[in-house]
């Protein structure tokens, strides 16, 4: 079976995703009752493709990246959509690693007896056919494919324009070994055209035929999702992360993880956005963090006593605190200890990632049971908000929501469950 990539730019584009959907949709039916280990060979078989096929994606990748410094995109966009050999050989062991983990479909959730005799079990499930809306960062189509695929479901990937050319040379790579181990190509489909009605007829559910829709983006994509979407949505929003370093801290431990947190790698969505110190470290912590910041080329955007601690700081507006930067800016506040921490992270943050640096046990505890985010931290980098740093092999995203799943959405976050029940012959009494 070879994958069926066509290019598009002026066809019936409302046909060709009514005709993916119906493929999507017989795939899926195949892939539910796939053996596990025939699941894994193809994914295996995918990761070799992928390596095989580095420079080919690397090309593609340098042609995209070309078209987007051409139309003038900002230095974190453009980190976000480059690809070089060590993101496609991290890309690549992400699909390994997903390979690796525990095959959900069929898992037994729960299991109990009633007093009648009836055996009941709760069983993981596949979703189905899911969609993936996603912007421009090229390494979802490996994420998502290789995660929708292990648990049993088949995926309809919409990626950015700006990546289109990455996408494609990477979804026709995993397809490809895919198909060589006998499971339908179909189980992961690109979207063949730059067309943006393409995301609509997506979100309208294409007659029935997509079950689940998930962006990945900015949240003007995410926003739009949610209000068209005639399908459920997991919502993937934007990360206003913190890090909040609290009496007392080792002052080397703080530096290191606030600069990380930030400065690694800034367009991610679990990058820091907001720096809060406590007012017990104002004298010794605020001044070699904000000047560490600043020497990394970051620019700081600081209360007034901020501002206080380095001439350089620019000052903070209100708008600032709930903002998500995706560069290298952070704003960086002073507070009057953890309750007021609490209080800043939960007006203005995103509920996505958020991190406590301190030596009180008893105030780190505190932190995790009170900030309401989808992944709470004690003395490690927000950076950590990863599908692959939890074990899952890659991630969807991060689901800042509170039904179905929350935190890093991996391969058992896209299932769903049924109930198996076994009897000898019981009726319900009338």
């Amino acid at each position: 079976m070879e994958a069926r990539l066509q290019t598009v730019e002026d066809g019936d584009v409302n046909a060709l995703m009514h005709d993916m959907g119906a493929r999507a949709k017989a795939a899926a039916r195949v892939l539910a009752l796939a053996d596990p280990a025939k699941k894994t060979a193809a994914l295996h078989a995918a990761v070799k493709a992928v390596r095989a096929d580095s420079a080919r994606i690397l090309q593609a990748n340098a042609e995209d990246v070309a078209d987007a410094k051409k139309s003038g995109a900002s230095s974190a966009f453009i980190d976000r959509l480059k690809l070089d050999e060590k993101r496609v050989a991290a890309m690549a062991e992400g699909i390994e690693t997903v390979a690796g983990v525990p095959d959900p479909i069929g898992q037994v959730i729960a299991a109990w007896g009633r007093p009648n005799g009836l055996r009941i079990e709760r069983v993981r499930t596949p979703l189905g056919v899911i969609a993936v809306v996603y912007e421009s960062r090229p390494n979802v189509t490996a994420d998502a494919g290789a995660l929708a695929f292990k648990a049993g479901n088949a995926v309809i990937l919409r990626g950015g324009s700006d990546s289109f050319r990455s996408s494609q040379a990477i979804h026709a790579a995993m397809v490809r070994g895919i198909a060589s181990e006998g499971l339908p190509a179909d189980a992961i489909q690109l979207v063949p055209t730059r067309d943006r009605a393409v995301v609509g007829l997506l979100l309208s559910g294409l007659n029935g035929m997509v079950d689940v829709v998930v962006p990945r983006g900015g949240k003007s994509l995410v926003g739009r999702v949610q209000a068209e979407a005639k399908v459920p949505v997991f919502a993937h929003l934007e990360g206003v992360c913190h890090v909040y370093v609290n009496a007392p801290a080792d002052l080397e431990m703080a530096k290191k993880i606030v600069l990380n947190a930030k400065m690694r790698r800034t367009g991610v969505c679990g990058a820091a956005e907001t720096l809060l110190v406590d007012r017990k470290l104002a004298d010794s912590h605020l001044k070699p963090l904000v000047e560490m910041l600043i020497d990394a080329g970051c620019e700081v955007r600081g209360d007034e006593a901020t501002r206080k601690a380095d001439s350089r700081v620019v000052a903070v507006r209100e708008e600032d605190w709930s903002t998500e930067y995706l560069d290298a800016i952070i704003s960086v506040g002073v507070v009057d200890g953890l309750e007021a921490a609490v209080d800043h992270i939960d007006r203005y943050g995103s509920h996505h990632t958020d991190s406590i640096v301190t030596d009180d046990r008893e105030a780190a505890e505190a932190f995790l049971a009170r900030v309401d985010s989808a992944i709470v931290l004690h003395n490690a980098s927000t950076q950590f908000a990863d599908g692959g740093e939890f074990g899952f092999g890659g991630e969807i995203g991060i689901a800042t929501g509170r039904l179905h799943a929350r935190g890093p959405v991996g391969a058992e976050q896209l299932t769903s469950f049924k109930y198996r029940i076994r009897g000898s012959g019981q009726t319900r009494p009338g």
